[in-house]
Order: C-alpha cells, then structure tokens, then sequence
C-alpha cells in the first residue's frame, strides 16, 4: 500500500466513496480553483501532455477521472479522435464537464460515463490511448487501478498522465512547501466551503510516488515502457507509457 492510500477528505467511509463526496462538493468551484491557484499554469500542463500522444494519432481515447472535462475537451481539439469518453466517479463534477461540452459542440464525439476507475466497466484492448490528468493520485489502490487502465489499452497504446508532485530542488521545494501549506488550503476552503478538501490535496501530493518510482510503478502494472517529465521546476511531473 502506497502513502496517499491512507489518505482520506474527511473522517468516516471508504476512500472511494469520500472521494467521490468530496469531488461532487467542491464541482462547482472546482474550475475556477484549479486555475487561479496554479496561475493558470495548468492549461500548458494539459497541453503539453496531450502533445505527446499527438504522433500516435489516437481515434478511440479514454480520459480517467476526467472531472469537469477540461483535458477531454482539450485532447478532442487537439488530437481530434472519432471518440472520447470521460470517466469519473463524481457525477457533480461531469454534470459540469457535460455542460462544457455542449457549449464547444463536442458532443459527438466527447461522452461521459460513471465508473469506478479501479474496476472500469471496458472490455480488454478497447482504446488507443488513455489521459489522465491529476486523478490517479485519488486512487484507492494505485496498483489496481494502473492495472485496469493497462488491460483497456490496446496493445501497443499509450498511456499520458500528469499529476502534481513535490519539486526536489532548492528553494521550490521549500516555497512550494509553503504554498501548499497556507495559501492552497486557506484559498481552496474559502471559495469550495469544504474545509477538508484542499488539505486532502496538499497531503496527497506530498505522499505520491514520483518519478522514477512511479516509472517502477507503471512498469509493475504490465506497461513495456515508462518515462517522465518534470514541468515547472518539478511543481508537476509528466508520464508517458506503453502498453
């Protein structure tokens, strides 16, 4: 069992299911927070890792923990597949990504489902690519879930993720440090009226394998191939494997 795995939004229930809560509470601010506190850096994060599946010209995709869309939305433009479907376990958080969509005319081609990303309803070898951006971190069971996305890949698919780590280097790691401690959760609470939820990230981020560890990690789950990125002095780390 990883860190992060031991690392629960509120007090009482399972991870998955306080997860779940938690992202169906914070929906309707949740845009807006995650680009004020980030400074708007994460739309070139979610670029730069849907820029690596552009090569392999992907038509069938799949974006774990898609959210609110934001990275479905962005990889249809981009990468423009015949089809893409958002999962997520938060039904608040893709009532908005449906919303979204809408609103740009993606609708045929960008659907949205309900799944438990540790037992995804998918048949085997069913996708050219997977996306997930700052989500498998909220994983109940890291491995399981890897695994998952692994057995719906085709052979030869590509997996990107990114996801929000801790910087290794002096000063940013100590200026992040202490960011993340005061202005993240103070801010995050102040506009989602969760109290806990901004704290949860702060924790999980500090406890998550990074680099070559997660490099192990994806190659533990049955991919031939993994590598990573770090983007913004290692503020956010970029993975990208092969099935």
């Amino acid at each position: 069992m990883y860190q992060q795995e031991t690392i629960k939004p509120y007090h009482e229930g399972e991870k998955t299911t306080q997860v779940e809560q938690m992202f169906d509470n914070i929906a309707p601010t949740y845009d807006t927070l995650n680009h004020r506190l980030s400074w708007d850096i994460d739309r070139g994060w979610r670029k730069k890792a849907i820029g690596q599946l552009a090569p392999y010209q992907p038509q069938a995709i799949l974006d774990i923990a898609t959210g609110t869309g934001d990275f479905a939305i962005l990889a249809a433009k981009l990468l423009k597949p015949t089809t893409l479907i958002g999962a997520d376990i938060s039904e608040g958080m893709m009532e908005i990504g449906r919303q979204k969509v809408e609103q740009e005319g993606l609708q045929d081609i960008i659907s949205f489902h309900k799944e438990d990303c540790l037992h995804l309803s998918y048949d085997s070898d069913t996708f050219d690519a997977v996306t997930a951006a700052f989500g498998i971190r909220n994983f109940a069971d890291l491995d399981q879930g890897l695994r998952e996305i692994c057995r719906v890949l085709k052979p030869g698919g590509h997996l990107s993720i990114v996801e929000l780590t801790t910087p290794v280097a002096f000063p940013m790691r100590q200026l992040f440090h202490l960011y993340s401690h005061t202005v993240l959760p103070l801010y995050g609470r102040l506009i989602s009226k969760d109290s806990s939820a901004y704290s949860y990230l702060t924790r999980t981020i500090e406890a998550f394998p990074q680099g070559e560890q997660m490099v192990g990690i994806l190659k533990k789950a049955g991919f031939a191939e993994a590598s990573f990125r770090r983007l913004t002095f290692g503020i956010c780390t970029m993975y990208q494997a092969t099935k």
